[in-house]
């Protein structure tokens, strides 16, 4: 450390000795600190930061001297090798190699141990929806693709990873280089590649159960995708057990459950999954385990109607004409993820059936709309004032929905 010298002082004691650097305090700004390296017989000046760990943009390194190793190597190689790097993203090896490869064939042997119940799960969703009433057939296709695996859509959650000896990027297939942090790697399926080459993978993300560790508040496509499930298996456990027990229930989803008892069912799910044993058995009150369904939505981290779909709907229910209405919210929901449109849907056909029983259960459409809206639709800025002048809305959202389940979806 030289204490406050300027850059013109800082070149003068750096001339000559590649790879050489100091570190100086800023004349214009007191306070702040430069680090002046010489690399390719001139002085380079970046400005320095410290949290408990030294840092010149996202790498964070234990000491000043690994900082600069790290950045002679990397300076080195993109000198060096500048116009291979512009072109290593545009033959990838990504379609016939590497993680491509193993993920067809993640996916078979997957799929051979879960084909029958696919095709059930198929047959089921078919006869819960009249092919005469849809209205949304190209998403329906999308959904039943494939009679043995969910095709839905999703992109790779990639961190910024160091790894430990050589590594080789999946999709060009070339070296990552430097100390630390010299790629990124998803977090849900472990693909590892250049930060430049992550902007060209494809959303085709399949996550890995083992790295999937928990059920509730974790993202709902990548839970679905991890299962390879139409729906959330939370969503089709306890629905069908309130089904099977619970439609005439006085005060459905209303009334709530010992919240212990609620938690104690969420850890079932996050430890077994979907043997998770939910049964009258273990929990006579149905309430549980509807407190246990409606706090699964609250915990999503995105929730069933998205951030990015929040104001559209909101805009959606303010339309006086009923039949304008209906149009846009109807128009609002092709925009949803897929996996999230089908938890919907299916959603919405439970809750239309439990309207059925409003004579025993005392929950119609509107009072399920209180019960709900805030459930599954919240403000993407978190706004208490936002919240509150929303609510009625949100309400006429998930009645809507209710009432007109057979034409919307």
């Amino acid at each position: 450390f030289h204490g406050i010298i300027s850059r013109e002082q800082a070149d003068e004691i750096l001339a000559g000795i590649e790879g050489a650097y100091i570190l100086r305090e800023s004349q214009r700004q007191p306070g702040c600190y430069t680090l002046a390296l010489r690399f390719g017989n001139q002085t380079l000046n970046y400005r320095l930061f410290y949290d408990g760990k030294h840092f010149v943009g996202e790498k964070r390194f234990e000491s000043i001297h690994d900082l600069v190793t790290d950045g002679l190597i990397t300076l080195y190689i993109e000198t060096k090798a500048s116009e291979y790097i512009s072109k290593m993203t545009t033959n990838p090896i990504y379609e016939h190699i590497g993680y491509a490869t193993l993920l067809r064939e993640k996916v078979s042997r997957r799929l051979s141990r879960t084909k029958n119940e696919s095709r059930k799960a198929s047959v089921t969703s078919e006869e819960n929806t009249p092919v005469e009433k849809i209205t949304s057939l190209v998403r329906r296709a999308a959904l039943t693709q494939n009679d043995n695996h969910f095709n839905y859509e999703k992109a790779h959650n990639f961190k910024v990873h160091t790894f430990r000896g050589p590594h080789w990027c999946e999709y060009c297939a070339n070296f990552m280089w430097g100390l630390i942090a010299q790629g990124v790697r998803c977090s849900d399926c472990g693909l590892n590649v250049h930060k430049q080459c992550s902007k060209y993978v494809p959303n085709d993300c399949q996550p890995d159960l083992k790295r999937i560790k928990r059920v509730y508040c974790c993202d709902l496509t990548t839970l679905v995708k991890a299962h390879n499930t139409q729906r959330p298996m939370v969503v089709d456990s306890c629905i069908r057990e309130i089904e099977a027990r619970g439609l005439k229930s006085e005060g459905l989803y209303r009334v709530s459950g010992f919240t212990e008892h609620i938690e104690d069912v969420k850890m079932a799910f996050d430890r077994d999954g979907d043997k998770a044993d939910i049964s009258a058995n273990i929990y006579p009150d149905i309430n549980i385990i509807a407190g246990a369904l409606k706090l699964y939505f609250r915990d999503l981290p995105i929730p069933v109607i998205t951030y990015d779909t929040y104001s559209k709907f909101i805009e959606a229910a303010k339309i006086s004409n009923p039949d304008e209405r209906l149009e846009a919210i109807h128009e609002v929901l092709m925009l949803l993820p897929a996996a999230h449109y089908e938890t919907l849907r299916y959603l919405m056909i439970h809750l239309k059936k439990v309207t059925l029983h409003e004579k025993e259960n005392f929950m119609n459409a509107e009072n399920l709309g209180i019960v709900f809206g805030p459930t599954l639709m919240r403000p993407p800025e978190d706004s208490t004032l936002a919240t509150l002048n929303d609510m009625r809305y949100q309400k006429l959202i998930v009645q809507i929905l209710i009432e007109n389940e057979d034409v919307l979806f």
